[in-house]
């Protein structure tokens, strides 16, 4: 058995309240914070952090690709654990203030097992980790462009 692990770190200019209410939106925010390789978004249960239950569909090599269900729990203020029902990958998104006034940093580790702990499977291991841990840059790049927009404006008819 072997357990890999990705990390990834950000700070966003935005508070961390409205950083976490933004991450937690499953019904609303999150899907639309996906990489581009990610589709099929759709949200089974609940929708605002702990008690959702969603999936969506992840694109891999041709002929390949991922389903993930995850279910959501807040075991703390300020964090998100995601459990993929369907493998032992767990997310975990980490919302603090950050140094500056109005800035939240965001840590997201994803850890999984690998039961059988082969070379090759060592090796795929190793850049399904890559992979997510650009996944994951991908979303809070995403999140850091959606916060910064202004909110739209409204234009007489």
């Amino acid at each position: 058995m072997a357990w890999f692990e990705s990390t990834v770190q950000c700070e966003i200019g935005a508070g961390a309240d409205e950083v976490f209410a933004a991450l937690a939106d499953y019904a609303g925010t999150r899907g639309g914070l996906l990489p581009a390789r990610c589709g099929g978004y759709e949200v089974h249960a609940g929708g605002d952090g702990a008690g959702t239950l969603v999936r969506w569909e992840a694109a891999g090599p041709p002929g390949g690709g991922r389903s993930f269900l995850l279910e959501v729990d807040e075991p703390m203020p300020g964090q998100l654990v995601e459990r993929d029902r369907c493998s032992s990958l767990v997310t975990t998104w980490t919302v603090t203030p950050a140094a500056g006034a109005g800035t939240a940093r965001v840590t997201v580790t994803a850890v999984w097992e690998e039961p059988r702990a082969g070379a090759l499977l060592r090796a795929g291991g190793r850049r399904l980790a890559r992979r997510l841990g650009r996944d994951h840059r991908e979303v809070l790049g995403n999140l850091a462009a959606r916060l910064a927009a202004p909110p739209p404006r409204r234009t007489a008819p």
